[in-house]
């Protein structure tokens, strides 16, 4: 079940498969505006159907020369809407408006973007800005009727303009942080060109919500994780069809010190819905023995996951629907949704579920980022310690082992990251990062405890900062918190001599190991 947007101004993004496709989305959110990704070979009909105040293509790693490069229905270009294209969607638009592309050096980074024309989507932006570059190709001959509005050193026409057709091409990536004033560039576009009323609240979401999922008729079954997506997707629920509702939380055996405890006391002290707890820690534990491929991990987790609700709902039914916490990132990084970007990882709670199950799916948070989740969640009145907390994977810890899960690597996990937590906490830093953890694989280093020499465990620290979790940096730490942390860790569990601080960002690496 999605969530009606009728009524709303809207943005469209036509993916065409870069990994940047969805920052575009969540940086037109921030000034209110509601954007949505969707496939870029996108029926036209379709497409006027969402009657978008404007369109946005995507970059993507094709050339527009490629044999079976994506490439948009022509009549787009006659629906007299603004239209961005950004990157690989820069060059669509020289080239369907009788331009030329040509191959050229790849430039991957920082340039200088200098303004020649500082109206329209570059109004207010100065003489020149430090632009992210990731391309391949580039303009040669710019389209008749296009004016170039920016340049660089090595890109002539890294920013076009047709005014009269209110058509728009830049070569650099606005939505990345690495673009200086990207967002002004985009909120120009939206706000000055297509004239997007900025009427996307967490409030109107609300009362959208309620009024769509009271319409649900027969009983949900929800899974809750105690992390906050699945808990606001149950209060939500909740508030529109009351008892109707039940919630499940499985004790996978996959969880973080003393947490199934802690969920447990939380919804029976806070919320008034009906709440099990179902303690699954043998069943998958079993199943993921002697398991050491990611992917296999992530596929067994979820299958388990459908073996148990599938046997509570058949004691404890009959349920039509099943709930699911899902974010608009775990549809993109599962590829369920939209373009021709590469999966990232799969065991996100997307997809169809088994037609045996015979349950249909109930995702309220489907259209939301993480950080919108949280604005829900204070809406409805969640309270400030689960506000806070660090987001949680779906699979658990079988993702922060690398390797086979076995019960001295959970032990070394769950007490190494509670060490983590507790040191942040007294840092006064645990609610100004994103993200903290311990991970731990097969790797061992040589250690000297006491006077011998021993093999242990390699334990990786991960601390990131984040709005959305589309993109993260690791967090800059004291030198003395660290020293801190990797002393007690160290200390405090026998079977570990190194500890390691992981330095690399999102992208290219994932907030999540495996």
């Amino acid at each position: 079940m999605k969530i009606q947007r009728d009524g709303m101004d809207k943005i469209v993004v036509l993916d065409f498969g870069s990994q940047y496709s969805h920052l575009i989305c969540r940086r037109i959110r921030d000034f209110s505006v509601y954007a949505e990704l969707v496939p870029f070979d996108i029926s036209l009909e379709n497409l006027a159907k969402l009657n978008p105040k404007g369109i946005i293509f995507s970059g993507g790693p094709s050339s527009v020369y490629d044999s079976g490069a994506p490439i948009p229905d022509k009549k787009i270009f006659q629906l007299n809407v603004p239209i961005l294209g950004i990157c690989y969607g820069h060059q669509i638009i020289v080239n369907n408006f009788g331009g030329k592309i040509k191959r050229a050096n790849k430039e991957y980074g920082s340039s200088v973007l200098t303004i020649d024309s500082n109206s329209d989507i570059l109004n207010g932006i100065g003489d020149s800005v430090r632009a992210w570059m990731s391309h391949g190709d580039e303009a040669e001959n710019v389209p008749e009727g296009f004016e170039i509005i920016g340049h660089t050193e090595n890109s002539r026409s890294a920013a076009i303009a047709n005014k009269q057709k209110t058509v728009f091409g830049i070569q650099f990536h606005p939505e990345v942080v690495h673009t200086e004033k990207g967002t002004e560039i985009l909120k120009n576009f939206v706000l000055d060109v297509c004239y997007a009323n900025p009427d996307w609240t967490m409030e109107k979401f609300v009362e959208n919500a309620v009024e769509n999922i009271s319409k649900v008729e027969g009983n949900v079954l929800c899974g809750v994780s105690g992390g906050i997506d699945s808990t606001v997707a149950a209060l939500l629920i909740h508030k529109a069809i009351g008892d109707r509702l039940k919630c499940v939380f499985v004790d996978n055996g996959l969880l973080r010190l003393n947490e199934a405890e802690e969920i447990e006391n939380m919804f029976k002290k806070n919320f008034e819905v009906n709440f099990t707890k179902i303690d699954g820690q043998e069943q998958f534990l079993s199943k993921l023995n002697g398991v050491i491929d990611p992917e296999e991990k992530r596929k067994i987790v979820g299958e388990e996951f459908v073996n148990v609700f599938t046997k509570f709902s058949k004691e404890n039914g009959p349920f039509t629907w099943l709930a699911q916490g899902t974010l608009y990132p775990d549809v993109i990084e599962s590829g369920v949704s939209k373009g021709p970007a590469s999966v990232i990882k799969t065991h996100h709670n997307v997809g169809g579920l088994p037609d045996w199950l015979h349950l249909k799916v109930l995702e309220p948070l489907r259209d939301l980022y993480k950080d919108e989740v949280r604005k829900v969640a204070k809406i409805i009145g969640v309270p400030q310690n689960l506000l806070v907390r660090h987001p949680f994977p779906g699979p658990g810890l079988a993702v922060r082992i690398i390797g086979e899960v076995t019960k001295n690597k959970l032990d070394i996990t769950r007490v190494a990251s509670k060490i983590v937590e507790e040191e942040l906490q007294n840092a006064d830093l645990y609610d100004k990062v994103w993200q903290a953890y311990a991970a731990v694989g097969d790797d061992k280093a040589v250690g000297v405890v006491g006077d011998e020499r021993k093999y242990g465990n390699i334990v990786m620290i991960r601390i990131v900062d984040s709005i959305d979790a589309m993109t993260a940096d690791w967090t800059r730490l004291p030198n003395e918190l660290l020293e801190k942390i990797s002393n007690r860790i160290t200390n405090e569990i026998d079977d570990v001599t190194w500890v390691s601080y992981v330095v690399s960002s999102k992208p290219p690496a994932t907030i999540e190991p495996q």
